[in-house]
C-alpha cells in the first residue's frame, strides 16, 4: 500500500503541474497567436489524461492474486504504459499535421501572424516546471520500480523538450521579423517528431511485455549465475522469463545429486527460490524444476 501511495503522490503532483500549464498554454497560444504553443498545450492535455490513466491502472494492478488472476494484476500497469504510448503517438501525429499545414500556407506566399511574447513566456515556464517534475518522477519510478510512473516521467520530459523547440520557434518568429514567422509552425513539427520517437519507445516496451517478451540477456545471465551459486546446484538451464507489471516471473531447471532424498532436493530448490526473490523482490514468481545429475 505504501508503494501505491507514493505512486499516487508523484502522479497527482504531475497532474497539478499539467493543469496549470494546460490552462496557461492554451491562453498564451490563443492570445499570442502561436501554433507551436497551441500544439504544446495539446501535449500538456495528453499529459493530464495520462496522469488519470496511471491513477486508474495502478489501483487495479495493486490488487492481490485471485481465482481469475493467478499471477496477480501487474499487467494492468504495463497496459497503462502502452496506452500512454498510444496517446503520445496520437498527439504527435496531430501536431505534425497542424504544423505542416501552416508551413504549406507560408510556402504558397501567404503571411503567417507572428506570435506574441506571452507565448514565449509560457514556453519558458513549461521548460522549467516540466523538467523539474521529470527528474522527480524518474527518481520515484526507480525507487518504486514502476513502469507506469517511468512512462509518465518520459511524458513530462517530452513536454519539456517540446517546449524548448517551441521557445526557439516562437522566439525566432518574434525577433527575426515577418520573414521568419514560419519558424513557429516549423517548431511544432520538430516537437511532433520528437514525441513520435518517445511514443514508439514506450509502445515497443509495453507491447513487448504484454506479448510475454523475455527479460534482457543481462538479467537472464544474472539469474543463471544466482541459481548456480547455491551449493549443490549445477547447470541451471531451460530458463524462461517475463515481466508481470513491475515484477519478474522466472522458470528454470536445475541439476542436483540423484541420490539426494526428496526433502533435501526440495530444500535446495527452495534455497534457489529464496536467492532469486531476495535479489529481485519478494513478489517475484519463481518455479524451479529439479532433475537428477
Amino acid at each position: 500500500m505504501e508503494r501505491n501511495r507514493e505512486i499516487y503522490k508523484v502522479t497527482l503532483l504531475g497532474g497539478l503541474v499539467n493543469i496549470v500549464l494546460l490552462v496557461f498554454k492554451f491562453v498564451a497560444g490563443i492570445l499570442g497567436h502561436s501554433a507551436a504553443m497551441i500544439a504544446d498545450a495539446v501535449h500538456s492535455l495528453s499529459d493530464f489524461l495520462t496522469d488519470i490513466i496511471v491513477l486508474m491502472f495502478v489501483r487495479i494492478s495493486s490488487k492481490p492474486k485471485d481465482k481469475s488472476h493467478d499471477y496477480g494484476h501487474g499487467k494492468y500497469e504495463t497496459l497503462a504504459m502502452t496506452l500512454i504510448g498510444v496517446a503520445l503517438l496520437s498527439v504527435a501525429i496531430g501536431i505534425i499535421y497542424g504544423g505542416a499545414t501552416k508551413i504549406s500556407v507560408w510556402a504558397r506566399g501567404e503571411q503567417l501572424e507572428a506570435p506574441g511574447l506571452l507565448a514565449l513566456w509560457a514556453a519558458l515556464l513549461s521548460i522549467i516546471l516540466k523538467e523539474g517534475i521529470y527528474h522527480y518522477s524518474m527518481i520515484k519510478a526507480r525507487q518504486l520500480n514502476s513502469q507506469a510512473v517511468e512512462a509518465n516521467a518520459w511524458h513530462h520530459r517530452s513536454d519539456a523538450l517540446s517546449s524548448v523547440g517551441t521557445a526557439v520557434g516562437i522566439g525566432g518568429a518574434i525577433f527575426l521579423g515577418q520573414r521568419w514567422t514560419v519558424l513557429d509552425p516549423l517548431a511544432s513539427v520538430v516537437v511532433g517528431a520528437f514525441i513520435v520517437k518517445v511514443a514508439v519507445g514506450l509502445l515497443r516496451n509495453g507491447i513487448g511485455d504484454l506479448m510475454e517478451q523475455s527479460l534482457p540477456d543481462a538479467v537472464e545471465n544474472e539469474i543463471l549465475q544466482l541459481a548456480g551459486s547455491v551449493p549443490g546446484v549445477a547447470m541451471p538451464h531451460d530458463l524462461r522469463t517475463r515481466r508481470i507489471g513491475n515484477h519478474y516471473a522466472i522458470e528454470l531447471h536445475i541439476l542436483m545429486d540423484g541420490d539426494m532424498t526428496l526433502r533435501e532436493a526440495h530444500d535446495k530448490a527452495t534455497q534457489v527460490e529464496d536467492t532469486l526473490k531476495s535479489h529481485y523482490g519478494p513478489e517475484t514468481h519463481v518455479a524451479v524444476h529439479v532433475e537428477p545429475q
